[in-house]
């Protein structure tokens, strides 16, 4: 497919820069010549690269105890990355293995896409039906120790990962509660990135948790057998994406493929042109045309993003939920010649109109409010503003500035009663809410809202990431989750 085109072209690109750092980092261009062209590597700080090395030298000598040569520079590699964005970062040889079995889906660990933050990882979401998710794990809980060692001390995601079997204790915060111990036994971890089922003779249900490369074969399969089940044709589909973190670009354009016949998909663009493209449909609606209600909340990120606003851009579908996580760049996997690699923000992602929605993430046509059972829940603080534009160092959304308040999380069946109303009549659903009188509301399944005016259109940013489990990655949106180009593009999870 294109885009994997464009992962590998891409990364032939940056392939020579990487190279001259790695292998000539004593070549310094004086830029003397008048007639010399500048470019990315043409003119090195020669000033502060020695300052760094005499840095280097000075903790290598003097510091209380020895350091090793190889931990020291990658500390140095990972700092050098970690002031440019959430989602920028180096990966060990166990790291990037990690990140790439989150593609296929399968790995021993508790299943649970993470942020670090300030000695603490963030809980993007717990993946369905995973160690993580039973032991009730939530969105927004802060990891603060494992096995009774404060993050600071240990390298975050290794205890997390472990043989099927084997048992790791997560020390928890959780809004203003005192931390707390949960036990979570670890498993092979096969995500199952699609599920469905029919809400009612011919309304289809299909939940993607993330996008991993057969997310889309799966998602056509799954699509089949519930209109076969129809009697070959469905009246209508309720597309969950809640509190998906994101995954591969590549999957989340086939399914934007599989319910358009025409139109553009999404759009990245870059420094470089490179990282310039433009993804279209092509004919051919699984749906055959049947209406699409595509259910979104604070944990929808990065490529499940993609999907939402391609469908509304080109008015394959209505948006029902909570604002989105916002996570609207891309990044690009580059390897090294150690077996590390090093993910770098390189484009960002726009929807067929030409919105960027990095940092403003997708505001719903109907809005959803938590079920009044939840809201009774004791919510994490770190749920209040659970989105891109919190996160420390996120790249400036165009539209940044005009948005309201972050999305909140919607969990239980409710939003999907709600989202199979508004889908079967249009507007039903803010309808009730205006009607029902304010005694009746604890009962309600969902409260729902109009939706604020949106924003005109913003301008170019590129596209997604993709969210690796029991990872590392400083941000899913949720996740969140998540589009890296040259893994053809995943995350984060917020």
């Amino acid at each position: 497919m294109r885009v994997a085109r464009l992962a590998a072209a891409l990364l032939l690109a940056l392939s020579p820069v990487m190279t001259l750092a790695q292998t000539a980092p004593d070549k310094v261009a004086t830029a003397d010549d008048p007639d010399a062209k500048e470019s990315v590597t043409s003119r090195v700080p020669l000033d502060e690269i020695r300052r760094f090395v005499a840095v280097y030298n000075a903790v290598r000598a003097a510091y209380v105890e020895p350091v090793d040569d190889k931990r020291l520079m990658q500390s140095a590699v990972r700092g050098l990355l970690l002031e440019l964005d959430p989602h920028s970062t180096y990966f060990d040889k166990e790291d990037a293995q990690a990140f790439d079995e989150q593609a296929t889906g399968a790995y021993e660990g508790i299943g649970v896409e993470l942020l670090q933050q300030d000695n603490v990882l963030k809980v993007v979401s717990p993946i369905d039906d995973t160690p993580a998710a039973r032991a009730g794990i939530r969105a927004g809980d802060l990891i603060v120790a494992i096995d009774g060692k404060p993050i600071s001390a240990i390298e975050a995601m290794e205890p997390l990962r472990g043989v099927a079997g084997s048992k790791v204790v997560l020390t928890i915060e959780r809004g203003e509660g005192k931390p707390f111990d949960v036990t979570v036994v670890r498993e092979t971890i096969r995500v199952t990135s699609v599920r469905s089922k029919l809400l009612e003779p011919g309304y289809a249900y299909v939940r993607i948790s993330t996008f991993q490369a057969d997310t889309a074969a799966d998602f056509q399969k799954h699509l089949n057998q519930l209109q076969t089940q129809s009697g070959g044709k469905l009246k209508g589909l309720v597309l969950d994406l809640r509190s998906n973190p994101g995954g591969l670009l590549t999957a989340a354009v086939q399914v934007a493929d599989d319910l358009l016949d025409k139109g553009g998909i999404v759009s990245t663009r870059g420094r470089i042109s490179i990282s310039d493209a433009k993804f279209d449909a092509t004919p051919g609606d699984l749906m055959k045309g049947a209406p699409v209600m595509v259910l979104v909340d604070a944990g929808s990120a990065s490529a499940s993003e993609v999907l939402a606003g391609a469908l509304r851009d080109n008015q394959r579908a209505r948006v029902i939920g909570s604002r989105t996580f916002g996570k609207g760049s891309v990044q690009t996997v580059l390897p090294l010649d150690n077996g590390d690699s090093v993910k770098l923000t390189t484009a960002r992602y726009y929807t067929p109109s030409g919105r960027s929605i990095q940092a403003t993430g997708i505001l719903p046509d109907v809005e959803l409010a938590p079920e009044p059972s939840e809201v009774n829940k004791d919510v994490p603080a770190s749920l209040v503003d659970y989105s891109e534009a919190s996160l420390p160092g996120h790249l400036r959304g165009d539209d940044e500035a005009t948005a309201s308040k972050a999305g909140v999380v919607l969990s239980g069946d409710g939003p999907v009663q709600s989202a199979l109303r508004e889908l079967k009549q249009p507007g039903s659903v803010v309808s009730i809410a205006r009607a029902r009188p304010a005694s009746s509301a604890p009962t309600a399944p969902a409260t729902a809202t109009p939706a604020a005016p949106k924003t005109e259109p913003a301008k170019p940013e590129a596209a997604a990431t993709v969210a690796k489990p029991e990872a590392v990655t400083p941000e899913s949106g949720p996740v969140p989750a998540k589009t890296d180009p040259s893994k053809p593009a995943t995350d984060d999870g917020k």
